[in-house]
């Protein structure tokens, strides 16, 4: 079997591949055209970030496709899809060794390559191992199926690029001090989603892209004023990008980012979570927006509450801040409501979100008690 890179004259034969076949381990079972062709001209597909890859056996027969992300960075990600009269004959394992020869072959020398599955796909799992593949983290009810309306375990592999070049697989060690060092805080498990009197709170999920990006749109220009990251590109592709990323850094519990939902309709409001973690205290900061059109409701204040009560019952937090320009005065004053005290003001401590000119950051927090 060989990669043959996709390019947008095969368009037409991409979709129709998507959308004729099913996907009952991914994000959706089945595909939208719409949405894949939106996604095709944001460069979801092709791109310096992401190549997509036909998986072509030796008779020729197009019987896969291998999408990889992340190429800028250091540890790239894959979608691995197989038609579904090609599965159970192996191509999937053939597909992860030829993506690994791709990506450790690159001339910026990849650090890894890593791939998720939900706990219950067994296939997949087996494949992973087969192919050199090592498991890596395994987080309870972090996989949401749209179509069933219910949560499964998320499970995360890897492979190196000392291990692919070595032939080996190393396994992880999970209890990584011994009876002479000093014990590490151990990190909780916790539950992904979490509810206040009138909002779902929940972990990203790749069926929240569309919502996001519509929220981004919407509320771009008040963004602007705060959040450096709103005058970076904020196409489909790219909050695909990230909410891969986030997935990922909730998985393995490096960064926890999550999505609110108003519990009566069912619409996403905004974006909260527990960021700038250090699991030795544990202390977090509670960063947040919210999509225009929700203000002044007391959403974000609920949301705020919420989660620092999450952080100090769930993840036995010692500490969680709230840190924002000093003029930033909504932001501020969700962090009043919510019961949180100013502990300092930093002065010229960053600049603001266009980069024009210095900036005072304040800092609220709580303590546990």
């Amino acid at each position: 079997m060989q990669l043959k890179e996709w390019t947008m004259v095969e368009q037409e034969q991409l979709i129709h591949f998507m959308t004729t076949n099913t996907w009952p381990f991914h994000g959706q079972e089945k595909s939208d055209r719409e949405l894949i062709e939106k996604t095709i001209r944001e460069g979801g597909y092709e791109s310096d970030e992401v190549k997509t890859f036909w998986l072509v056996n030796d008779n020729g027969e197009k019987v896969g496709i291998a999408k990889i992300h992340d190429l800028q960075d250091d540890v790239p990600l894959f979608d691995l899809r197989i038609a579904d009269r090609y599965r159970g004959r192996g191509y999937g394992a053939s597909a992860l060794r030829l993506m690994a020869d791709y990506v450790f072959g690159l001339p910026e020398g990849k650090n890894r390559l890593a791939g998720h599955t939900r706990h219950d796909n067994l296939a997949m799992r087996k494949t992973f191992e087969r192919s050199g593949f090592v498991k890596e983290g395994h987080l309870r009810q972090a996989w949401f199926s749209p179509e069933e309306d219910r949560y499964y375990d998320a499970i995360t592999y890897g492979i190196t690029r000392d291990d692919y070049m070595a032939g080996e697989q190393t396994p992880v060690v999970w209890e990584d001090h011994d009876e002479d060092s000093i014990p590490t805080q151990e990190i909780p498990d916790f539950p992904d989603q979490f509810e206040s009197e009138r909002l779902l709170i929940r972990m990203p999920s790749l069926s929240d892209v569309s919502d996001v990006n519509n929220g981004i749109a919407q509320t771009l220009l008040s963004l602007r004023e705060w959040m450096p990251w709103a005058y970076e590109p904020q196409t489909l592709a790219d909050t695909e990008k990230r909410m891969r990323q986030a997935i990922a850094d909730f998985i393995t519990k490096t960064d926890l980012r999550l999505h609110l939902f108003d519990k009566q309709s069912g619409e996403f409001i905004g974006s909260s979570g527990l960021h700038r973690i250090d699991w030795s205290v544990p202390k977090f900061e509670i960063g947040y927006w919210l999509v225009d059109g929700y203000e002044g409701k007391g959403y974000m204040t609920e949301a705020v509450e919420r989660i620092a009560e999450f952080a100090f019952e769930e993840l036995g937090a010692r500490r969680v801040d709230i840190r924002c320009d000093e003029h930033n005065k909504k932001s501020r004053a969700v962090a009043e409501r919510a019961g949180f005290e100013l502990e300092a003001v930093l002065k010229n401590d960053s600049r603001s979100a266009d980069g024009s000119e210095l900036r005072n950051t304040v800092i609220y927090v709580k303590i546990s008690k």
